[in-house]
């Protein structure tokens, strides 16, 4: 099955998304970017889901190409069986090496599931890889901000500390996002300094840029940023 996977997606290729891919994927090797668009990886993915031998291309890790691991990413999104799903995931993601794949692995099925993927959560945002912790806050943020919101969410994205830039855009786009549904809950976290000065200063700024923040609280939010001078 790993051939034909292969080769169907060299026969999907876009030279020029391609070369355009190559820019914005930085810490993947060029060569292994095929070219095949998302709107064609999701279809193609959404038909070996259904195929019993899928697990022989999942099973086989690492991937050689980009491509594949998006189009894993993919096929794990649309799988149905919570526990079958789970468990595939936490197998896929210590080969994640890219904000794509982690960004769009989103499985439907979690949403169903909140409580038990919580202590996944837990542990995700406490491992030492890179995407893994990236994918663990991009979860809290999609699953957790809404009526599942609770403040000890929020204290796990904040206590995370990193130098990695993929994981404290993360972090930024976490709290970001959460002062556009949470304002009163979460702004302590900014007004106390809580995040390092770059991802606090970004969290703002990507704050700022979002419709669903109020002009008042913009205004406010600016006067919050660390300048320069303030940082040692």
């Amino acid at each position: 099955m790993n051939s034909d996977i292969r080769n169907k997606l060299k026969e999907l290729q876009d030279v020029k998304y391609r070369d355009f891919q190559k820019n914005l994927i930085p810490t993947v090797a060029p060569e292994s970017i095929i070219g095949v668009r998302t709107p064609e990886l999701r279809k193609y993915a959404k038909q070996l889901v259904k195929e019993e031998d899928v697990f022989e291309f999942l099973h086989r890790l690492p991937h050689d190409y980009f491509d594949e691991n998006q189009l894993h990413a993919f096929i794990l999104s649309e799988m149905k069986d919570y526990d079958v799903c789970i468990e595939e995931v936490c197998r896929f993601l210590p080969f994640v090496d890219n904000w794509a794949t982690c960004d769009q692995m989103s499985p439907k099925i979690f949403k169903k599931h909140l409580t038990e993927l919580l202590e996944h959560i837990k542990r995700w945002i406490a491992s030492s890889s890179t995407y893994t912790v990236r994918f663990a806050i991009g979860m809290l943020m999609q699953y957790y901000l809404d009526a599942e919101f609770d403040i000890d969410y929020a204290e796990l994205v904040a206590g995370v500390k990193s130098d990695e830039y993929y994981i404290n855009m993360m972090i930024a786009w976490y709290f970001a996002t959460a002062l556009a549904k949470q304002y009163d809950n979460v702004l302590p976290f900014i007004e106390d300094c809580r995040l390092d000065s770059w991802t606090h200063n970004k969290a703002i700024q990507k704050s700022i840029e979002s419709y669903r923040i109020m002009p008042e609280q913009k205004a406010y939010l600016k006067s919050l940023k660390i300048k320069k001078s303030e940082i040692s």
